[in-house]
């Protein structure tokens, strides 16, 4: 199937806007801007010789200094993670509690979901008499992906059901969870059952600037439900990346809306003309503007079990994938305003940016820690507390200490250019227990220099390095490749 998008010059002229780089001084302002917010603010962002843009040291660092904290665009917990990790949909910290963890996720074991399944989970699978407490309620009905399996895994020995309910419904406390405080569960201002948080601030931050445009509940801003749990669907059967997408898309829908607002009050009833002023749609994107983007079907990594020969079928397939998802998106949030936005070609160039710009997402789980201070306990209070916790760390079996895992995109992260002999490396201390990119000094840095990461393994011989970089678009004159080529 060749897909065909006729579009007139205009709407061509409007999406080129989009995929023009900004001009030098409007980066460098952007980026001044952000740093201010950030954690670390001893960096700046300026252009490189070879890779556009580039970040700098504006002080000297020592080996294992924090470099930068840096705060995401948009991210996303994987599909499959949703079974082992209950996170705050905006900052991706554990709440609820250790015995709220440890619960449902066993619960959802008895079940009989897993985690090894990227497809939606029936909602009957949830039928069941077991309730609550009033701050969890809505939890048992949340979304996650998983598929409903015969038995549980050999190498585990299950708890009793009624246990397991007690510790789902908060009537039973674990020793020393206290020690192991999480934040209280806050429910979706739209009423979804599929995103909590840790916080209203949390719960607000996402409804304004993503979440109202992609939520299920009856308070949701999209033109169809329905539709979207279409696009979430697919985007679960297929690939998560989607999700991510829909995320930047609302993001500048809802940007544009909170401008042309801005720009309107006091004003009165305006023109069209003035309604649809393209610059304020493109004053909305600006903050996704700087990150590197080609189109997705262009730059994804060819699977080693597809041959060469096989490359252009391919590539149209995941054109054709991207195109189907778009299809089910626009039927969700469409905005005519906002039209240019919600075309193939910048759909491919947002999904793009993700595939070549994206930052792994890692939260370490509090129920590690919980299981490893009991461990550590002094005896005779070690064997008063593993009579209760032991048998329940053997229902989890070594899925015990599962983190939460997803993508992201992080604007000030992505600017750090590629070296197979880097300086700097993401890297989460015992502290960082959110879902921010914390950026850590592999060996001095001195003022002055540009502060480099690994997008690859670094260890690998020289030319597969060169053809994983590939896919980045570029290739590498680093002092380790200049010496092995």
């Amino acid at each position: 199937m060749e897909i065909i998008c006729p579009i007139d010059k205009q709407f061509s002229d409007q999406i080129a806007a989009f995929l023009k780089p900004p001009p030098p001084h409007e980066v460098q302002k952007y980026f001044e801007e952000l740093l201010a917010t950030r954690q670390c603010r001893r960096l700046k962002v300026k252009p490189t010789a070879y890779h556009g843009k580039g970040v700098y040291a504006e002080t000297d660092f020592k080996e294992s200094d924090l470099v930068l904290k840096d705060q995401m665009l948009a991210g996303a917990q994987h599909s499959s993670n949703k079974v082992d990790c209950l996170v705050c949909s905006y900052c991706f910290c554990f709440i609820g509690s250790i015995e709220l963890q440890i619960g449902r996720k066993l619960y959802l074991a008895q079940l009989g979901v897993s985690r090894n399944s990227e497809s939606h989970m029936q909602k009957d699978c949830y039928n069941s008499g077991s309730s609550v407490g009033e701050d969890d309620s809505d939890v048992e009905d949340q979304q996650v992906s998983g598929e409903c399996a015969s038995s549980p895994s050999k190498d585990k020995i299950p708890l009793p059901k009624d246990v397991v309910e007690s510790l789902f419904n908060g009537e039973m406390q674990l020793p020393y969870s206290e020690k192991f405080p999480l934040p209280p569960i806050v429910s979706c201002p739209g009423g979804c059952k599929e995103h909590y948080y840790c916080s209203k601030s949390c719960a607000e931050a996402d409804w304004e600037s993503f979440h109202s445009l992609l939520c299920t509940g009856e308070g949701s801003k999209s033109l169809s439900t329905k539709a979207l749990l279409k696009f979430m669907e697919h985007a679960n059967d297929t690939n998560d990346i989607f999700l991510l997408a829909a995320k930047v898309i609302s993001f500048t829908i809802l940007r544009h809306r909170k401008l042309k607002e801005s720009r309107h009050e006091g004003k009165g009833k305006q023109d069209i003309s003035e309604s649809r002023d393209f610059s304020l749609l493109l004053e909305a994107w600006k903050p996704v503007s700087v990150g590197y983007k080609r189109r997705w079907w262009d730059c994804i990594a060819l699977p080693d079990d597809v041959d060469g020969s096989d490359e252009a079928s391919f590539r149209m397939q995941i054109k054709e994938l991207a195109f189907t998802s778009l299809q089910l998106l626009k039927a969700a949030i469409f905005d005519e305003e906002c039209k240019p936005l919600l075309s193939l070609e910048m759909y491919g160039h947002i999904i793009g940016m993700f595939e070549l710009n994206n930052l792994d997402l890692v939260v370490e789980s509090p129920v590690e820690d919980y299981f490893l201070y009991i461990d550590d306990l002094p005896l005779p209070g070690k064997e008063e507390a593993e009579q209760t916790t032991k048998p329940i760390l053997d229902a989890l079996g070594d899925d015990y200490s599962i983190c939460c895992q997803g993508t992201a995109f992080f604007p000030l992260q992505s600017c750090m250019n590629h070296s197979c002999r880097p300086n700097a490396k993401a890297f989460k201390r015992e502290e960082d227990r959110d879902g921010q990119a914390t950026i850590i000094a592999l060996q001095p840095i001195a003022k002055g220099e540009e502060i480099t990461i690994s997008y690859i393994d670094e260890d690998l011989p020289f030319e597969e390095r060169q053809a994983l970089l590939a896919d980045y678009g570029f290739r590498c004159r680093c002092s380790k490749c200049l010496e092995e080529a």
